[in-house]
């Protein structure tokens, strides 16, 4: 299988981008990936070091200062857009990974591939380590910010079935992001959404609150995209400014500093909150497999998530998500009738 690869989306495009390429299709044998963005910089970083990466020229790149809409539409020649291309264009291209601008893929994702049938938007999800192990899902992280509760509906159902495939695990614990775990809690949104989440196929488990998240009680958070950004945006913050302070309090003083020796086991704790090893979050709901992986992204996680596209396509996501959106079809066709 195909998977295409913006060569020059992210802040450490293309070399990571590149690195990541190869450390895929030595994992794997059965993958090709394809990158684009500008030829002559991308062979020679490859050097032929891979008979399973080629190349197609794109000489323009989409930045984060893009207005995502115009520049879907007037950079045709750039790295995300000739993507997005082939994988409209090749039956083979079984999915498309990018480290670029949020905006610009989620507005490729839907004008060039298209939703699912039956899926009112796309959602960003992406996966999120706990105390346990066993990891959270927040869906929708960023891609929507104003939703009906029809939406929500749908994000629950998607990320079900995507916490499904990665986890084995048949009837994932599914809760509604609310400043209160009571049924009666939330604004208008969370209320007429719990009602449709209690009656849908999925194993709703009932409101969860923010700090909540990490808790490892349940497995997927569903939340409108203002809040379950706000929510992210927050544990990063949180993890960074611990981060520095843990550094801070090791150097004060000359005991601190002896103590920071000891302090081998933080080393294990920082590789278990470490999202590199989790991928990419996909953007639920489009026709394709599309996955988002964070600006930053390094090589390991380049990798992990042109794998993670080989994963959810051998395991028909698509397919799940499309037959879950039948049954609840019918059911709202059974109660109306």
């Amino acid at each position: 299988m195909k998977i295409v690869v913006d060569g020059f989306g992210g802040d450490n495009a293309p070399g990571e981008i590149v690195e990541g390429a190869i450390l895929a299709v030595q994992k794997r044998k059965d993958i090709e990936v394809v990158l684009t963005g500008k030829a002559d910089v991308l062979n020679k970083l490859i050097n032929g070091r891979s008979e399973r990466i080629s190349v197609v020229d794109a000489q323009d790149v989409i930045t984060n200062d893009d207005q995502p809409t115009l520049a879907i539409r007037q950079k045709k020649d750039s790295s995300l857009v000739r993507a997005f291309d082939l994988l409209k264009e090749n039956e083979d291209v079984v999915g498309l990974v990018s480290a670029g601008s949020t905006g610009a893929i989620l507005t490729g994702a839907i004008f060039k591939i298209g939703r699912i049938k039956g899926i009112s938007r796309p959602a960003l999800c992406p996966v999120l380590p706990t105390v346990v192990d066993r990891p959270v899902m927040v869906c929708d992280s960023g891609a929507n910010v104003d939703c009906k509760s029809e939406n929500l509906l749908h994000f629950a159902i998607m990320a079900s079935a995507y916490y499904s495939i990665i986890s084995g695990e048949k009837q994932p614990r599914v809760a509604l992001l609310n400043n209160g775990a009571e049924e009666h809690k939330g604004n208008e949104l969370t209320k007429t959404t719990y009602a449709l989440l209690k009656e849908s196929p999925v194993n709703f488990v009932g409101n969860v609150e923010a700090r909540e998240l990490m808790s490892g009680d349940v497995d997927v958070i569903v939340a409108d995209g203002f809040a379950g950004n706000v929510l992210l945006k927050t544990l990063e913050g949180t993890a960074k400014g611990m981060s520095v302070l843990i550094k801070k309090e090791a150097n004060k003083n000359l005991f601190s500093k002896i103590g920071a020796l000891f302090m081998g086991k933080f080393k294990g704790l920082k590789q278990k909150m470490d999202i590199n090893k989790y991928g990419g979050a996909p953007f639920l709901g489009c026709k394709k497999i599309v996955l988002k992986t964070h600006g930053s992204a390094n090589r390991e996680n380049v990798k992990n998530t042109i794998l993670q596209v080989a994963t959810l396509h051998e395991n028909k996501l698509n397919q799940k998500i499309e037959k879950l959106v039948e049954e609840i079809s019918s059911k709202v066709g059974d109660e109306n009738d």
